[in-house]
């Protein structure tokens, strides 16, 4: 994000090498996200030149300069060829293995807000765009645990489930990638405005909330359920996680490492696919916190295979 918010200003000295990895993680991933579909359009082309001028104070000299000169020469013509797409990954990719300031994890993450941000640019979501994000989440299976690696996952599992996206599904996908896009403070609140009078909540609810695959321990673990289960009553769950080494807490805290949501869920949620504790468990995780949200079919596998 630009430091175009008085706030900011302050740090932009010492945070300079931060944002500038940031910026090419980011720009990688934008890239890649609006040819993500082996298509461009206009909206696609704009939305990389509003990158440019988000990140203008980077890019005046050094090595984001020629970057800028060669991305304003390829964009006159609102076409980015496979050549000329090629050129500017390798371009980014050098760029920020030289930089060394973030850790792969989050070298990954920032691409993948930038995947997002290029997928949405052009305001919808298409099926070939979600396909080649989760042969994305597929081949980086390394983050699985760090936010929002698992939410998009198991979201795009159960979107493209049946190999097509309904108007609810592009609705929730779109509530979702927005959170992560690197928009201007302008953009961000026209787009909350216009969330608010087409009647969308704040907060879109998710269906796929679930880690896909999750790896369960229980030594020393802290689990929390929510919902009925199919297989067990709650005290009989809290008695194989205490029999095998994990402890039981009755509320999601920061302790809590493992949420099991019980398969046939809960009459009382407010949600038809979560209440309470599985929103705080997202809060949770948004904050940074490890905790993992597991269905219990997974959660009995796991129990299967400790034992």
């Amino acid at each position: 994000m630009s430091l175009n918010h008085p706030d900011h200003a302050p740090y932009a000295g010492f945070t300079k090498r931060a944002r500038f990895d940031k910026a090419i993680n980011n720009l990688h991933g934008l890239l890649a996200g609006i040819t993500i579909d082996e298509k461009l359009n206009a909206q696609e082309v704009a939305e990389t030149l509003n990158w440019l001028e988000e990140y203008s104070d980077l890019i005046g000299k050094g090595p984001l300069a020629e970057l800028n000169a060669k991305l304003n020469e390829i964009l006159a013509d609102g076409v980015i060829d496979p050549d000329e797409q090629e050129d500017l990954l390798w371009v980014c990719k050098n760029l920020s293995e030289r930089g060394g300031y973030y850790d792969g994890i989050t070298e990954s993450i920032q691409h993948l807000h930038g995947l997002m941000h290029g997928i949405l640019s052009d305001g919808e979501i298409a099926i070939e765009e979600a396909r080649g994000l989760m042969e994305w989440v597929d081949e980086h299976a390394h983050l699985k645990g760090v936010y929002p690696y698992d939410e998009i996952d198991s979201l795009l599992t159960v979107v493209l489930k049946d190999g097509k996206i309904d108007s609810d599904e592009q609705k929730m996908l779109k509530a979702f990638f927005e959170d992560f896009i690197q928009y201007s403070f302008a953009k961000k609140l026209k787009m909350e405005t216009e969330r608010v009078r087409s009647g969308l909540p704040k907060d879109f609810t998710l269906p796929g909330v679930c880690a896909m695959c999750p790896e369960i321990s229980f030594d020393g673990r802290v689990f929390t359920l929510t919902g009925a289960s199919t297989k067990a009553t709650r005290g009989e769950i809290v008695e194989k996680i205490t029999a095998k080494g994990g402890t039981f807490s009755a509320n999601v805290t920061q302790e809590t490492e493992f949420l099991v949501i019980g398969g046939a869920g809960n009459p009382c949620w407010a949600f038809s696919c979560y209440g309470r504790k599985v929103e705080k468990a997202v809060q949770h995780r948004k904050q940074g916190l490890p905790i993992v949200i597991v269905h219990e079919s997974d959660f009995w596998d796991a129990v299967e295979d400790a034992s």
